[in-house]
């Protein structure tokens, strides 16, 4: 089937080229694919994709709206603004489904009960789409991606919004996000410190590929559900990560902790100036990119700007009005975290940041 894709998106293009795709046989199943979460960081959410399958069309093919490439030019720019562009792309089911099985991740399979009519109707819109400009957009971290495309896609050929979110919708996108990079701590770090207000929103954007599948479970169409047979294509294998110290809380408590015993002057200003160098970032990243999840991001209370001046500081009355300010805001920011996910992992830089600054401030220490 793999050699023979080529030739079957060849066809595809020809009949999409008079508005036209091959008609499917009343035998066609369409599916639904999710896909278990893998190691890589782009892949720790999982994946969403659509099946086709026609035996007596001799189609079995699999439509992708995760792809993207690595080589565009200033990839990580792009994707720091947001507007780097995704695409849809087409392969055959064993193509698809092998790469899965290399990786050892799970993939079930949801057949949709839809009616001959409904099938040729998605399936002319995924090759319309494929063979056109729509198969190019711009990756939004929750308000596009690969399971809103396949959401989009379904609703659109249902007619009506049929799929709505069942899962979690009164609490934050921050506290549902947080699992997922269990024995990653660097990733959870940097994806909270990062993330500002709007994840911190009630969950109602259906955009997680887990979300999706649960939704069609309990989704309807005149009446009838959505799903008519569910099935366990890969059993994914789950193996628990061995604990790594350096890649652990408890990695960057001993360093702050010894930064900390050391009382190193230079240590200390050098430790400042790289969290306002942080703290500058998350304060203006948030205007340059357009994901809004990046914009209006309290944690610069604890990565403080002000931190970038307050080594260069040589008039002692300056000194102390920009080390009273900080401990008031880290004190706020401090309050404010008591009922977020992440306050365990920014709970080190905490309390060094406060012993730092009262050190300053009150014992005369590093002046």
């Amino acid at each position: 089937m793999i050699k023979k894709l080529p030739y079957f998106l060849l066809l595809l293009s020809f009949f999409t080229s008079f508005s036209q795709s091959p008609n499917l046989s009343k035998d066609a199943v369409v599916s639904v694919l999710t896909c278990g979460k893998g190691n890589e960081l782009y892949t720790v959410f999982g994946h969403t994709a659509i099946r086709i399958k026609d035996s007596i069309n001799n189609l079995n093919v699999v439509y992708n709206y995760g792809a993207f490439d690595f080589r565009v030019e200033n990839f990580y720019l792009k994707f720091v603004k947001g507007d780097l562009q995704y695409f849809m792309n087409a392969s055959s089911y064993e193509e698809f489904i092998y790469e899965y099985q290399q990786e050892n991740r799970e993939v079930i399979q949801q057949n949709l009960n839809f009616s001959t009519e409904k099938k040729q109707q998605l399936f002319d819109k995924l090759n319309a789409s494929l063979f056109s400009d729509e198969r190019n957009y711009t990756y939004k971290f929750i308000d596009r991606n690969c399971t809103t495309m396949v959401v989009e896609k379904i609703n659109e050929t249902v007619g009506k919004k049929i799929i709505q979110k069942v899962d979690a919708t009164s609490i934050s996108y921050r506290k549902v996000l947080y699992p997922y990079f269990d024995n990653h701590f660097w990733y959870k770090l940097g994806i909270n410190i990062i993330f500002g207000f709007k994840t911190d929103k009630d969950a109602t954007q259906l955009f997680l590929p887990i979300e999706l599948l649960n939704s069609l479970n309990k989704s309807k169409v005149d009446g009838k559900t959505i799903v008519s047979k569910t099935e366990l294509l890969l059993t994914g294998t789950t193996t628990k990560d061995e604990f790594s110290f350096f890649n652990s809380i408890y990695f960057v408590a001993l360093l702050l902790l010894i930064l900390i015993l050391v009382n190193n002057k230079t240590l200390i200003f050098s430790y400042l100036f790289i969290l306002g160098l942080l703290g500058l970032f998350f304060s203006l990243v948030g205007f340059y990119s357009f994901h809004k999840e990046l914009l209006w991001n309290y944690n610069v209370l604890l990565f403080n700007p002000i931190y970038l001046i307050l080594p260069f500081i040589s008039n002692l009355k300056w000194r102390k009005n920009c080390i009273i300010a900080t401990l008031i805001l880290l004190i706020i920011y401090a309050i404010f975290m008591l009922n977020k996910p992440h306050l365990v992992l920014v709970l080190p830089f905490i309390l060094t940041n406060f012993y730092i600054l009262w050190s300053l401030q009150f014992k005369k220490k590093l002046v």
